[in-house]
């Protein structure tokens, strides 16, 4: 083979990798929830959509609190009967807690009565549960069911209605309880705009970090608030509430998977001048179930993939990562 050819060769194989590459990242949308669900650990696990269905260890995880009470819990499932726990002082994220680093404890179910035991010991049956202190108290705490304050928020007169309401204004798939599944994207596009959205993770036990209930709320499609089960975590930029790489949330504010969820945000986009380039970044406040978590923050840029900041507007995108994520009552209200 001459030298000539051999160059030849080498340009065809690069001209065909790079074209290669640019289809990747140009479908990369479709393209990475389909690679995530050949991984074997996301396919061997269950995927729980309906609380009907999601057995028992799913009626013991969830938040644990009484009023008056100086403590409060949320209870983490993590398959086979296993469970974390984390104790808050003052009450639940949100809702009294007052800053100080939870206590952990772990346990199993063993028929209908859970132990859980660290520096504190709980005991979980029929819907109850009694826990010790590391101080001795013993108090007794109710399995509770938070709702957002602005679940099922009506649409003023002046919003536009993306789903629900008898409208469908994304490009997307419904399933058949006529939910809104994850990897839409709306059809029309947006600049200022105030969006209140509302989300439910699946219950997903055996699965954890990333993997679990993952989407994202993509603003113009350039910037993602995370949506992740994030219950009883910590609350990072990868979690649910945070600007992904970005901001963390002021506090963790998610429910238990299969718990609806809501996300209020006020968003101004970024500006700029009449060379093109941005003169200001753009800025956003978010509301996780009625709790500020973003309060006027600057976005340095687009978040992770997110598409390139321009002056034009861009859509709604409800991020597909392979994790059976439902979406109902999504509507925006433009700013002029």
């Amino acid at each position: 083979m001459t030298r000539r050819r051999r160059i030849r060769g080498v340009l065809w194989v690069s001209l065909v990798l790079i074209a290669a590459l640019a289809w990747a990242i140009a479908n990369f949308d479709r393209l990475m929830p389909a690679l995530l669900r050949l991984d074997p650990e996301m396919r061997a696990a269950p995927h729980y959509t309906d609380p009907e269905a999601a057995g028992p260890d799913f009626l013991v995880q969830g938040e644990y609190a009484a009023d008056g009470s100086p403590f409060a819990v949320q209870v983490i499932a993590r398959g086979e009967r296993r469970f974390d726990a984390r104790l808050y002082h003052g009450g639940l994220p949100g809702a009294g807690w007052n800053g100080a680093t939870p206590i952990t404890l772990r346990g199993t179910r063993a028929g209908d009565v859970t132990t859980l035991r660290g520096r504190a010991e709980a005991r979980i049956e029929g819907g109850s549960m009694v826990l010790t202190t590391p101080d001795g108290i013993r108090d007794v705490l109710p399995r509770v069911e938070r709702e957002s304050p602005t679940l099922g928020a009506t649409p003023p007169d002046d919003a536009i209605v993306l789903f629900g309401h008898g409208t469908n204004a994304f490009d997307g798939s419904v399933d058949d309880a006529g939910r809104l599944m994850q990897g839409a994207l709306s059809r029309d596009r947006f600049r200022d705009f105030e969006l209140h959205v509302e989300f439910r993770t699946p219950f997903e036990p055996h699965l954890v970090d990333q993997k679990r209930g993952n989407s994202g709320v993509y603003l113009q499609k350039r910037y993602e608030i995370q949506v992740l089960d994030s219950f009883g975590l910590d609350g990072a930029h990868d979690e649910c509430g945070g600007l992904y790489q970005q901001h963390r949330p002021l506090v963790n504010m998610a429910l238990p998977p299969l718990a609806w969820q809501t996300y209020d945000i006020d968003f101004r986009a970024a500006r700029f001048d009449e060379a093109g380039g941005k003169s200001e970044p753009a800025r956003v406040t978010v509301r996780h179930n009625g709790v500020v978590i973003h309060d006027d923050v600057e976005l340095a840029g687009p978040t992770g993939l997110g598409a390139p900041e321009t002056p034009e507007p861009g859509p709604i995108f409800l991020q597909d990562h392979g994790n059976p994520v439902r979406y109902r009552n999504v509507w925006l209200r433009p700013k002029t």
